[in-house]
C-alpha cells in the first residue's frame, strides 16, 4: 500500500503524536512517522506491540477524513456512510454555516464517544491540516472544482460531489489529479445500483440487439421568485459561501438546496444534477467511442425576472459517433434503452425494471461471459479502498468530466438556441466560438 505522507511531513523536524485520550485520533500520517522515530530510538530493545496497533483498522491503516459542506448531502449521506466504515476516521467538519458544522461534529463525537471532532467555518483550515489524508466535499456546485484543486495541491486525496460547474473545469481537474497521482472519487452511486447495472449489462451483452435509442427523463425544475435582501444569519460566513461566484446580497432562501441549484451563479439545474446520474448510465449503454455525443440540439424554458435562471423545462436530442440517439426531456426520473430486438426500462427512480420481453429480465451472465464490469461497491467504500491501493475509483475525474460535458452541452445548446457539434479529441465545439467561450466560467470573484 502506498504511504500517504507528503514531502513536507517527511522533512518535519520533530514528531508529536496527538494526546487526545483516544487512539482513534492519531492520524495515519502522524502514526507512521511516530513509529519510524520510535523504531530508531528503541533499536536493539525488545518491544511488545498491542494487537490493536497492528490490526486491519489500526491507526496506521485508517484513512483520516475532513468534511467540507455539512448540509443534507454532506451529513445524511456522506458523513453517515463514512462513519460506518471501520477503516475511516473523521477528524474535522466544516461549513460556512457554523451551526451545521457543530451539528455534524456532534454526530461524529456521538459515534466515537469522544469530544475531539474539530469544527471549522473556513474550509482552508481542513485543507491545510496535515493530520488529514483526504477531504470529502459536499458543497454547492460552484465550489466543487476550486476546493478539489486546492486540496489536491495540498497533497490530499479527494471525494467530491458532482457536478462540475463548467466544461473546462472538468479537464483542469482531471489534469491535476493525474499530475499529483492522487485518488479522486465523484460522489455518485448509480454504477453501484443493481437496476442500472443490469440495464447496462443487458445492453452491452446484446440482449436488446444493437442499441439504437435511449430515453432519459429528468425532473422539471421549480421556479423561485425573487426575494428582498436581508442581513445574513449571524452563524453564516456569506463571503465564503459565495466564494468564486459573483457577489449577491443575501436573501432568505438563496442558500437552500432547492433554490441555489437553480441559480446559474452556483449551479445549472436538473440537467446537471439529475442528468449526471441517468446520463452516465445512458452513455455506458450507448457504448460509443469517445463517450461524449458528437452533436446536440434542443430547446428549453429559462424563467425571467425571478431567482431561478436555469432551464426548468428542456427537450434535448444527442447523437453519438456510432449513431445511437439519446433523448433527454423534463418530466420524470426515467431511463429506457431501446435496441433492434427489444427494450428495457425503469420508469422512475426507485421503480422496478420492465422489458419488451420478460425473458430479457431473466437473462444472467457470469464473470466469464459478460462484457460488462462487475458491480462495484458504493462510492464511499470504493474511495477508501482506492486510497489504500492507489487504484482507480468507480467515478474518476475524467469520467466526471465526460458525464458533465454531455450535460453542459445540452445547457449551452438551450442558451444559444442552436445545434452544436462536439469534437471529442479537442474537447471543443466545432466552428462555434461563442459556444467555446461558454466552456469556461467567468473569472473568479476575489473573495479572500
Amino acid at each position: 500500500m502506498k504511504s500517504i505522507i507528503t514531502s513536507r511531513q517527511k522533512n518535519a523536524a520533530s514528531v508529536q503524536v496527538a494526546q487526545r485520550g483516544s487512539e482513534h485520533l492519531i492520524s495515519r500520517r502522524k502514526f507512521l512517522k511516530h513509529i519510524g522515530t520510535a523504531a530508531g530510538i528503541a533499536a536493539g530493545f525488545p518491544t511488545i506491540i498491542p494487537s490493536r496497533v497492528l490490526g486491519a483498522n489500526a491507526p496506521s491503516k485508517r484513512i483520516t477524513l475532513g468534511f467540507i459542506g455539512m448540509g443534507s448531502q454532506g451529513t445524511q449521506l456522506n458523513l453517515t456512510n463514512f462513519l460506518s466504515e471501520a477503516d475511516a476516521q473523521v477528524l474535522a467538519v466544516c461549513d460556512a454555516y457554523r451551526s451545521r458544522a457543530v451539528n455534524a461534529a456532534n454526530i461524529v463525537n456521538a459515534h466515537y464517544g469522544t469530544e475531539d471532532c474539530r469544527i471549522h467555518q473556513d474550509f482552508r483550515r481542513v485543507i491545510e491540516d496535515d493530520t488529514i489524508d483526504a477531504v470529502v466535499i459536499s458543497t454547492p456546485d460552484h465550489w466543487h472544482v476550486p476546493m478539489s484543486m486546492m486540496a489536491l495541491k495540498a497533497g490530499k486525496d479527494v471525494f467530491c460531489e458532482k457536478p462540475t460547474y463548467c466544461i473546462a473545469e472538468g479537464k483542469e481537474l482531471s489534469q491535476e489529479v493525474e499530475k499529483r497521482g492522487a485518488v479522486f472519487q465523484a460522489g455518485i452511486e448509480d454504477r453501484s445500483l443493481i437496476h442500472y447495472h443490469k440495464m447496462v449489462e443487458w445492453a452491452k451483452n446484446g440482449a436488446l440487439g444493437k442499441v439504437r435509442r435511449i430515453e432519459v427523463s429528468l425532473p422539471t425544475g421549480p421556479i423561485r421568485p425573487n426575494e428582498e435582501a436581508v442581513d445574513p444569519p449571524p452563524d453564516l460566513d456569506w463571503n465564503l459561501w459565495q466564494g468564486p461566484a459573483p457577489f449577491h446580497a443575501f436573501t432568505p432562501k438563496r442558500t437552500d438546496l432547492w433554490h441555489w441549484r437553480f441559480i446559474r451563479d452556483y449551479s445549472w439545474g436538473n440537467i446537471l444534477d439529475w442528468g449526471t446520474h441517468l446520463i452516465d448510465t445512458a452513455q455506458i449503454a450507448a457504448n460509443a467511442p469517445g463517450v461524449c455525443p458528437v452533436e446536440v440540439v434542443g430547446s428549453g424554458m429559462i424563467p425571467q425576472d425571478c431567482m431561478t435562471n436555469t432551464p426548468v423545462t428542456f427537450d434535448l436530442t444527442y447523437r453519438y459517433a456510432n449513431g445511437v440517439e439519446l433523448h433527454v426531456k423534463d418530466g420524470g426520473t426515467g431511463l429506457r434503452i431501446e435496441g433492434d430486438n427489444g427494450w428495457v426500462a425503469r420508469k422512475k427512480w426507485g421503480a422496478g425494471l420492465e422489458a419488451s420481453d420478460p425473458n430479457i429480465l431473466r437473462t444472467r451472465y457470469t464473470p466469464e461471459t459478460t462484457t460488462h464490469w462487475a458491480i462495484p461497491p458504493r462510492e464511499q467504500r470504493n474511495f477508501l479502498d482506492c486510497v489504500k491501493s492507489r487504484g482507480l475509483t468507480t467515478y474518476t475525474a475524467p469520467i466526471l468530466n465526460q458525464m458533465c460535458t454531455t450535460c453542459h452541452m445540452g445547457v449551452i445548446s438551450i442558451l444559444l438556441g442552436r445545434k452544436l457539434v462536439w469534437d471529442n479529441q479537442t474537447e471543443s465545439f466545432v466552428g462555434d466560438d461563442e459556444a467555446n467561450r461558454m466552456r469556461f466560467r467567468p473569472p473568479y470573484r476575489k473573495w479572500e
